[in-house]
């Protein structure tokens, strides 16, 4: 069997002076979603996320890894919200604006919110990016990853929907 780009990343990650991120929540494992108000205004409402697949997102602006997963989210984000998918993404910038700035440049319109006061008290404290759960329409997480994915590992989150 050859070896992917997604087994060389874990490999690497295994390595001693590898990027370490915060623990993700256990496969099987409720996720409570909070109320967030959303970067460019308005409010994502943890009951809009009931009986929907939700794609939790947590990026930063000045994130590489970020910049090569955020397109892949908005393209799963459009083709799959009509068939009962959403996404909530959670900016850690240290304030709003260049959270606010990277979203408005990049065009992306996936419901994205800012860490908050809030966040902390309902989700695990995250300090690096990107990390990605996905809670399935039973409020149980289905995946969690950290660490760059791949678009083709991306396109994959469909199959929960």
């Amino acid at each position: 069997m050859g070896t992917t780009r997604r087994n060389w990343i874990a490999a690497a990650a295994s390595l001693p002076w590898a990027w370490r991120a915060a623990a993700a929540p256990a496969v099987g494992s409720k996720l409570a979603l909070p109320d967030l108000p959303l970067i460019e205004g308005g409010q994502f409402r943890a009951s809009q996320a009931e009986g929907l697949v939700t794609v939790v997102y947590w990026w930063a602006s000045w994130c590489p890894f970020c910049a090569e997963m955020s397109p892949s989210i908005e393209k799963l984000w459009q083709s799959q919200r009509d068939r009962g998918l959403t996404v909530l993404g959670i900016a850690i910038d240290k304030t709003v604006e260049p959270a606010r700035e990277y979203r408005r440049r990049k065009g992306y319109t996936f419901p994205s919110a800012w860490v908050a006061s809030d966040t902390a008290r309902v989700l695990p404290q995250v300090r690096k990016v990107p990390m990605l759960w996905v809670r399935g329409r039973d409020g149980r997480v289905v995946m969690a990853e950290t660490g760059q994915l791949f678009p083709e590992d991306i396109e994959q989150i469909a199959r929960f929907t």
